[in-house]
């Protein structure tokens, strides 16, 4: 199967792919088109997914659709974008029609499940990895960005922390668990939900946010740096779940948590006067610490001692001794 027929039969001709709001031209020429209305901006992202890096290969085809395309959409839900559209970019070692046809449907529910239209993209040989570029848009003056944190503002987060990396020894067969506690922290890993829905509402009320890649000291990491303010993040506040407790104790579940990584979830700051709406109205938020003058990140024990770990998060290129 050649090049453009393989695009024609397993990406071409999916749901996702015949456009949508915002989509004036999509898959077949060049380039496709994208409509953004009078008083938006368009938000751009590109992520790129590596076997044996971001995800285990083998590993399913169907959840690393899934999962390939959650992760990049995430980004749109940090700065409080709307999604339109996508690309991918997929390096394959062989052409196998069965996984193409699980990986091309994995994508195509989880394109449908947050709004986004596959508008293009490339195919090549070479070792197995992923390039999705999503796009989104969102109204002038008001995406949420890293460099708006001030002192006195709350740090918040929009969900439970840590089960995806818990997930990590179950994806990776080093581990096992009955039912009860490895389903809900494989569903993380596999098939992390985008927090759009959240990033719109705290347009106009959160001072900066990202999305949680790389685990949250690490994360919080690049608020701090970009609004040069400090964060203090108190342990007893993180939001665990009782799988990720049952599977790695207290501790081990407080480390995924602080160090672990792909929860893909939101990081945000806020002033005070916002909680008490947000929470009426619904929306996981949970305080985890808050902001003060000075920089960097750290982190307190119950009794307010700075218990700040040397390994914060997952680096690219970091040295090692």
């Amino acid at each position: 199967m050649g090049e453009f027929e393989l695009i024609r039969h397993f990406f071409a001709a999916a749901p996702c792919a015949q456009g949508g709001e915002g989509v004036a031209l999509g898959i077949g020429d060049d380039c496709a088109l994208l409509a953004v209305p009078l008083g938006e901006q368009l938000a751009i992202s590109t992520d790129t997914l590596v076997a044996g890096v971001h995800f285990a290969d083998p590993c399913d085809p169907f959840l690393l659709g899934q999962r390939s395309l959650a992760v990049a959409v995430s980004d749109l839900a940090a700065m409080g974008a709307t999604p339109v559209a996508f690309t991918l970019a997929l390096t394959l070692p062989t052409v196998t029609a069965d996984w193409l046809d699980a990986f091309a449907r994995g994508l195509n529910v989880m394109a449908q499940s947050c709004g986004v239209a596959l508008v293009g993209g490339d195919t090549t040989r070479g070792p197995l990895s992923l390039t999705l570029t999503v796009f989104g848009r969102v109204p002038a003056a008001l995406a949420l960005t890293r460099s708006g944190a001030l002192p006195g503002d709350l740090l918040c987060v929009g969900g439970e922390l840590g089960n995806a990396a818990g997930a990590l020894p179950l994806v990776l067969g080093q581990r096992s668990a009955g039912e009860a506690i490895a389903d809900p922290l494989l569903r993380h890993y596999w098939s992390p939900q985008p927090q759009l829905a959240l990033g719109q509402a705290l347009r106009g009320k959160a001072t900066s946010a990202l999305d949680i890649s790389d685990g949250l000291l690490a994360d919080c990491g690049h608020i701090a740096l970009a609004s040069k303010v400090g964060l203090r993040i108190e342990l007893n506040r993180l939001p665990l779940s009782e799988a990720l407790v049952a599977f790695l104790g207290e501790k081990g579940a407080q480390d995924a948590a602080l160090s672990g990584g792909d929860d893909y979830v939101l990081a945000f700051t806020l002033p005070p006067v916002e909680l008490a709406q947000l929470l009426a109205d619904g929306w996981p938020v949970h305080v985890v610490g808050h902001v003060v003058s000075g920089q960097g990140v750290v982190l307190l024990d119950a009794d307010g001692q700075d218990i700040t770990p040397q390994t914060r998060g997952y680096q690219h290129f970091r040295e090692t001794p």
